[in-house]
């Protein structure tokens, strides 16, 4: 790999390398775009097969980051942390510390929240070396956990999708699959039964899908099939690249949104979605509940600001929608386009300032 191109190509700003020989930590971290402010993203722990493999994850989902900041109007830039390791078996407070003394070092360019592979024990470790933590529990003054407001963020796309597809937001008598059924897909699964949707779902622990469906009536489905349900609405809650060239045809849906990052393969798959006539809600919009929970948290955290600012998610998205048509793209392309017209926006801003001071 060529850090230095694949850092380039999409305008990562930096690329961190953090190991301890004493705790066997082996971390890495991705900052995208600080333009709009410091960055914001989790720290995910996987097995990775490889050192380039954890380093093309840390830079795919910083930049996703920054658009997922820039589109909810927050002002903050993108980060993404991922520590090689098996959570299952590698984690330890002393690994954690370690993670944290090394964010200390940053000095709050970056902050970092839960993602796959942590917890808020974890961040606990992380916060008794730094202050740069998010997404705390309520008892040590955080907002606790994100997984019900961003199913909260991910039904306001739904409804958008369901307005502009067929002019109601209801989900009432709709089909929805949903792929995975952690903190945000089983949130998900409770809040559009209880909207009166018809809900499969699948889940690789057979666990969480048999509580799904003794406490919520969901439909089992299999893991490996459930890309492929009929159904209104797809709703991707598991890992990301979902939606790639082998399951594009296999699609039977009308409309995808869901909270996994990084849903689509590439951008191009934005267009094959158009062109079969499925409505995207890109996921860097409807996944975004979560991130401004924690990120109200540096500002003083009210639940009602919160709240306010996810629903806005179904306005923004019924905008994207609608200049989608008008230009005849794709949905995630025009996504992209406002948020990079924002960040152009405030860079120039910032620039002007900077010039100032600099006299």
């Amino acid at each position: 790999m060529e850090i230095f191109k694949e850092m380039a190509k999409h305008g990562h700003e930096q690329l961190i390398f953090n190991f301890d020989h004493t705790t066997g930590l082996k971390a890495i971290i991705a900052i995208h775009n600080t333009t709009l402010g410091p960055a914001l993203g989790g720290c995910r722990m996987l097995p990775y097969v490889s050192e380039e493999q954890a380093i093309e994850d840390a830079l795919r989902l910083s930049e996703g980051m920054t658009y997922k900041a820039a589109a909810a109007g927050l002002d903050f830039g993108g980060g993404k942390a991922v520590i090689i390791g098996d959570p299952a078996n590698d984690k330890s407070e002393a690994l954690f510390r370690a993670f944290g003394r090394f964010l200390d070092t940053l000095g709050g360019r970056y902050l970092v929240g839960e993602d796959v592979g942590t917890n808020e024990q974890d961040l606990l470790h992380c916060a008794k070396e730094t202050s740069y933590i998010v997404g705390l529990p309520e008892a040590y003054g955080g907002s606790g956990d994100t997984g019900d407001m961003t199913a909260v963020g991910v039904i306001a796309a739904i409804q958008a999708a369901l307005t502009y597809r067929f002019g109601t937001p209801s989900l009432k008598g709709r089909r929805i699959a949903i792929q995975g059924l952690g903190k945000v897909g089983y949130q998900l699964a409770r809040h559009a039964h209880d909207e009166g949707a018809d809900v499969v779902a699948a889940d690789i622990n057979p666990h969480v899908v048999g509580k799904a469906a003794s406490e919520l009536h969901i439909e089992p489905a299999d893991p490996w099939t459930i890309l492929e349900t009929h159904c209104d609405i797809l709703a991707p809650c598991a890992l990301g690249n979902v939606v790639n060239h082998e399951t594009i045809d296999k699609l039977d849906c009308q409309i995808i949104a869901g909270s996994a990052n990084n849903q689509l393969e590439d951008v191009s798959m934005g267009e094959l979605l158009r062109e079969r006539g499925i409505l995207y809600a890109p996921d860097f919009i409807t996944n975004a509940g979560g991130l401004i929970q924690v990120a109200n948290e540096l500002t003083g955290y009210r639940e009602d600001r919160v709240r306010h600012q996810v629903e806005n998610i179904y306005e923004l998205l019924l905008s994207v929608f609608q200049r989608a048509d008008e230009d005849q793209r794709s949905t995630v392309s025009v996504a992209m386009e406002m948020v990079e017209e924002r960040i152009n926006m405030l860079h120039n801003i910032h620039r002007i300032f900077a010039e100032h001071y600099s006299k």
